[in-house]
């Protein structure tokens, strides 16, 4: 999506690999793993200055998991960057055949509805102050959420054709992003 949209992207796999970027997305997968790797390879204190020198940080679906200060059913040994002020539970959903599709209003994107794709997806059950709810599901779930440059979606906005959740973080970036559009 990000090259769809003009965007030069790199791999994170080292803490030098942050220099130079003007924000970073934590993708969906497994966020045990993803974290227990990012700890092993020195990550997670250079991502957490990263976010804390107010570069924009993006966690979807396991992402999500990462960013959060807690996680109400954590596995053991579980990392957290716990940059975000949320309280999520993982696969609140259900299992794989549990995933589904919904149409999410969300007004920073504007009036067309957001078909959001949710796979295993983690739920926000807590915000704290500070913390803006973008969307929630028709049962008043939320599914995504922003405090200051911090993003985090339930759902993965990267396997539909609408861009608009990455504009709206590229925005986040600030100016040497939005020259990308």
């Amino acid at each position: 999506m990000l090259a769809r949209l003009g965007v030069e992207t790199v791999q994170v796999r080292l803490p030098a690999h942050l220099e130079g970027l003007d924000g970073l997305i934590i993708p969906g997968g497994e966020s045990t793993t993803i974290g227990q790797v990012a700890q092993r390879w020195g990550l997670l204190e250079p991502l957490c200055t990263f976010a804390r020198a107010g570069r924009p940080l993006w966690g979807t679906c396991a992402g999500m998991i990462l960013l959060a200060k807690e996680v109400l059913d954590p596995k053991p040994g579980q990392p957290l960057l716990g940059l975000m002020d949320l309280a999520v539970r993982r696969n609140a959903f259900g299992r794989q055949v549990d995933s589904f599709e919904a149409d999410l209003e969300v007004p920073v994107l504007g009036p067309v509805p957001f078909h959001a794709i949710f796979i295993r997806a983690p739920v926000i059950e807590r915000v704290g102050e500070g913390v803006e709810v973008l969307a929630r599901l028709e049962d008043g779930r939320v599914v995504a959420a922003r405090q200051g440059k911090l993003l985090a979606t339930s759902f993965h906005p990267e396997l539909t054709d609408d861009s608009r959740f990455h504009r709206y973080f590229l925005q986040l970036a600030g100016e040497s992003a939005r020259a990308a559009f």
